[in-house]
């Protein structure tokens, strides 16, 4: 592992965009933080494994019922094998639907119109550069997660809870809720913040599913963009971030309230190489944590394996 700087010393690619750690790694990485999932750090974790509850964290693929921005529905089919007593399942999906990681091709700097290490778009052309398969290849993203439950707290603490609004959830919440459980954090840790939006949304009447991402333009509760928080999430050192919201960050991302150049997706997946988990179903989990009074946990999780070549 190389020695991390201090955030203060970013950008390292001083003609880059603001932010990068690119080349921190090595000019041809392709795992960014994952990088931090050392042998030791995973060997660690495992001592986390205390009562031997199994959870799922994955939300159903067809949720949300009626994707928004465009993206494709969800469609199952069985495939009856007549004559032979048999099936065989074919399933299309957009890889927005149900939860997910958001790749190191899933968004650059707008402006600068780079991804992660300085790949443009046209590396992306043929081949798996930056492919999510890449992950899959090294192991996938297993380590210790920690839980920071602000949907609990804030109730607890009289902040509406609302998640279907464009609300922050301030950097100073998620300390207040660190030393109120007394959680120390490591470096490698995958950090899960629940908002509470995908409970939210399955209370939500079957009738107001189709249109719910048109009204909702957006606007979602998630994490304050700001350099406090930059500056917070790379300290800690997390390999990976995560939610229970369509964006880790207060949507809409590009909103009036954030500047430009302080975006939680253009650093973290663009800058760091930093893994951003969306619409984790967290609700079982934050049950256990509070039954147990424990906010750690080892988590295991495997993005899809496919990769792209180009044909000889």
């Amino acid at each position: 592992m190389p020695q991390i700087p201090a955030f203060d010393a970013l950008p390292l690619q001083k003609h880059g965009p603001p932010g990068n750690a690119w080349g921190l790694f090595g000019p041809d990485d392709q795992l960014g933080r994952l990088n931090f999932l050392t042998p030791e750090v995973v060997k660690a974790a495992a001592n986390e494994i205390q009562v031997g509850t199994r959870i799922s964290l994955d939300w159903d693929l067809d949720k949300p019922k009626v994707p928004g921005y465009d993206r494709q529905i969800f469609r199952h089919r069985i495939l009856n094998k007549a004559p032979s007593i048999q099936n065989d399942d074919a399933v299309e999906f957009n890889t927005q639907g149900g939860s997910q990681w958001d790749g190191l091709r899933h968004f650059g700097y707008q402006s600068y119109q780079k991804f992660y290490n300085g790949r443009t778009q046209d590396n992306f052309s043929i081949g798996d550069d930056m492919g999510i398969n890449i992950w899959v290849e090294n192991g996938g993203i297993v380590g210790r997660g920690v839980l920071l439950d602000w949907a609990d707290w804030a109730v607890k603490n009289g902040i509406d809870p609302d998640p279907f609004r464009s609300a922050p959830v301030e950097l100073n919440h998620l300390k207040r809720i660190v030393e109120d459980c007394n959680i120390e954090f490591r470096s490698g840790d995958i950090l899960f913040v629940r908002v509470g939006f995908v409970r939210a949304y399955n209370e939500l009447p079957s009738e107001e599913h189709d249109g719910f991402f048109t009204k909702a333009d957006s606007r979602f509760v998630g994490l304050e963009a700001t350099q406090d928080s930059l500056r917070w999430l790379w300290e800690k050192q997390f390999a990976a971030v995560a939610s229970d919201s369509p964006a880790f960050e207060r949507g809409p991302i590009n909103g009036p309230f954030n500047h430009p150049d302080v975006n939680i997706h253009q650093w973290c997946l663009a800058g760091w190489g930093m893994p951003i988990g969306e619409l984790f179903d967290l609700e079982r989990l934050a049950q256990e944590c509070r039954r147990l009074g424990r906010w750690s946990f080892f988590v295991s999780s495997m993005p899809l394996k496919v990769s792209t070549y180009p044909y000889g």
